[in-house]
């Protein structure tokens, strides 16, 4: 098994990077491979296109920006739901995630579902709403709660 981790955020090593590399490490300790994609790398389209065909799952984080996805992940998704087929991503389970310093995360949440939700992608949940809060990576892995979600729902997607 494979799962696809979208990294929604303009900083490539940022927050959100952070809240995956925490999922992709609980997916390893349980032998489910990953791979991660930046969307603002150059190619990441087409990459992401690829891998759609061979992962099994798909997480997709983004952080929150007035209130909202980023609108590079927005952009991206917009671009990658529209040009993947049916077959490509119909019933493979996805989680969504939002990084925030403070507020924004439920809706965030809730507009990233939608990707998934309009592709008959089941939601893959956790414990709490997948949401980890601070200003920089570090914050994020001192957000203990939020850590211990994003623990629970690479466990829940494995």
């Amino acid at each position: 098994m494979k799962v696809l981790l979208i990294n929604g955020s303009r900083r490539a090593k940022g927050c959100t990077y952070t809240a995956l590399g925490v999922i992709g490490d609980e997916l390893a300790a349980r032998g489910v491979d990953s791979e991660m994609v930046h969307v603002t790398d150059e190619g990441a389209e087409d990459l992401a296109l690829d891998l759609v065909n061979t992962c099994d799952a798909m997480v997709i984080g983004s952080p929150v920006y007035y209130a909202s996805p980023s609108g590079e992940v927005e952009l991206f998704l917009d671009h990658l739901f529209g040009r993947a087929s049916y077959a490509q991503l119909a019933h493979k389970p996805c989680a969504v995630v939002a990084s925030a310093r403070r507020a924004g995360t439920t809706a965030t949440l809730d507009a990233l579902a939608k990707y998934p939700t309009i592709a008959e992608m089941p939601l893959v949940s956790s414990s709490y709403w997948c949401e980890v809060h601070g200003n920089t990576p570090e914050e994020v892995l001192r957000d203990e709660e939020g850590v211990s979600t994003m623990r629970r729902l690479g466990q829940n997607m494995a």
